[in-house]
């Protein structure tokens, strides 16, 4: 049987989609499966990510496509895909996760504690520039748009250095100069490293089919991060962090979330089971919601709506 897959029209989108054609491949080898390149909002928008109103921004009109029939399932960095999807749709499939770090590329390989006195960092997110102005207040962060090469290619000419997450880097198979930077200091937004595979929710056969490379751990681990995510309303105008780690049977939450100015930080770490990954997602969000973070993205979003006037 044949399938046409939605995906967005970058480099790294069609290597990851590849990556997944190469796992549904060997798992269903009488099956074939074919690209559709779809553009996207955030794809044609040049502005600051923060600066555009709406979710979904890289995977809406491809969702659309699934939902109208065009293409049988698409493909996603799960951080772009909203915590809440149309009914019409589910997200059928969770492929082992990539790395969840961040990096920060240079043209010599520093450290973030070793960029120089008032070094410039560029990146696109806006709980990236918190993070980094709480370890480095000097730094002066800019916002940077484009595709992965298109940003490196900046780096030592209009920035002294840029943050990107790894598993872009890894897909693409990109050797440049980077440092890892700690999960500690800079959790990941929920769902980084990972990859959403959207189905139309009637399409039994082809979501069966999609399972066979699901990796349950991944499946868990982003499920805790996405309700989290949920419960306490965070997107690309309200700044958060949340990385699960499965161990066994077990799953850590670690989540943060950040005033404006760096100067408020709330931290937690929960435990729970990976059989109800939801459940340890929703908990840590209301602990957040009892320590005051529905005024912390109150504050954000009055402080964007000004940068925006």
């Amino acid at each position: 049987m044949k399938y046409l897959i939605g995906a967005r029209g970058s480099r790294l989108s069609i290597a990851q989609t590849n990556l997944v054609i190469k796992e549904l491949t060997q798992v269903n080898p009488s099956n074939s499966f074919d690209i559709i390149s779809i553009s996207t909002k955030g794809d044609t928008d040049s502005r600051p990510l923060f600066a555009m109103d709406q979710k979904g921004i890289f995977e809406k009109e491809i969702d659309r496509a699934v939902s109208e029939g065009k293409v049988d399932f698409a493909v996603h960095s799960l951080k772009d895909v909203p915590s809440i999807l149309p009914d019409d749709l589910t997200l059928a499939c969770v492929p082992k996760r990539g790395p969840a770090n961040d990096i920060l590329i240079t043209k010599k390989g520093l450290s973030l504690k070793d960029l120089p006195q008032n070094a410039t960092v560029g990146t696109s997110s806006l709980r990236r520039a918190v993070q980094i102005r709480i370890m480095r207040p000097d730094v002066v962060v800019k916002p940077i748009r484009g595709n992965i090469e298109t940003r490196i290619d900046k780096v030592g000419s209009d920035y002294d250095g840029i943050v990107l997450a790894s598993a872009g880097i890894t897909r693409l198979g990109i050797s440049v100069p980077h440092t890892i930077l700690p999960l500690d200091k800079f959790v990941p937004s929920p769902g980084q490293g990972a990859l959403a595979i959207v189905a139309r929710s009637s399409d039994s056969e082809t979501i069966s089919m999609l399972k066979r490379i699901e990796d349950s751990d991944s499946r868990a681990e982003v499920e805790a991060e996405r309700e989290f995510s949920r419960m306490i309303d965070s997107g690309c105008r309200f700044p958060v962090g949340a990385y699960a780690k499965s161990s066994g049977k077990l799953l850590t939450l670690n989540t943060s979330a950040f005033s404006v100015d760096g100067s408020e930080v709330l931290q937690a770490e929960n435990e729970g089971s990976t059989a109800s990954p939801e459940l340890l997602g929703s908990v840590a969000g209301q602990i957040f919601k009892v320590r005051g973070v529905d005024n912390l993205a109150l504050n954000w979003r009055e402080e964007i709506r000004k940068w925006n006037q």
